[in-house]
């Protein structure tokens, strides 16, 4: 644990903790893809996994810019994240039903990344750190773009869910 002691100090702990993140990710998006029965959804796992490579190059660059070495802690957040989802991966019954577990899952890592992206871009400016700003505001978008994507996927499978399992799933 490093301490504080200015905004780039919390800003470079952001950065490190998007980075261990992303990575993580990089290894559970496949499982995810994999898992899934809907051709739709593994598309977007596989789509969003290329995207997640690209967001770590950036977060690099990151570092880079600030002159840091982005390795050295790990995300618990992410690391919990990615435990729930492999639940679903474990569980059987119908592939819809599943699926809208996955995304679930999907949906929760993307929520967390698009706030620790938030994050850090607040600080980037308050830094007026431009460079910066832009490099994590390309990522923010793509996080943003799959977490739309995983909820039309959703609608469209929820629709064709199991009636009975949707009525004991309104407790």
């Amino acid at each position: 644990m490093s301490e504080k002691k200015s905004v780039q100090d919390l800003l470079v702990d952001e950065i490190k903790d998007l980075y261990s993140a992303e990575k993580q990710l990089t290894k559970a998006i496949p499982k995810m893809a994999k898992g899934s029965t809907d051709d739709t959804l593994q598309q977007a796992f596989s789509d969003h996994l290329k995207e997640t490579e690209q967001q770590v190059q950036r977060l690099e660059q990151v570092a880079e810019l600030l002159s840091f070495n982005v390795k050295g802690k790990k995300c618990m957040g992410m690391e919990g994240c990615i435990k729930e989802g492999a639940e679903i991966l474990e569980e059987e019954g119908d592939g819809n039903l599943l699926d809208l577990g996955l995304i679930g899952a999907g949906t929760r890592v993307e929520h967390y990344e698009m706030a620790g992206y938030m994050t850090a871009i607040s600080l980037a400016q308050r830094l007026s750190n431009s460079e910066v700003v832009e490099l994590l505001n390309a990522s923010l978008a793509e996080e943003q773009a799959a977490d739309k994507k995983l909820r039309t996927i959703g609608a469209t499978l929820l629709k064709s869910a199991p009636a009975e399992a949707v009525a004991r799933g309104r407790a």
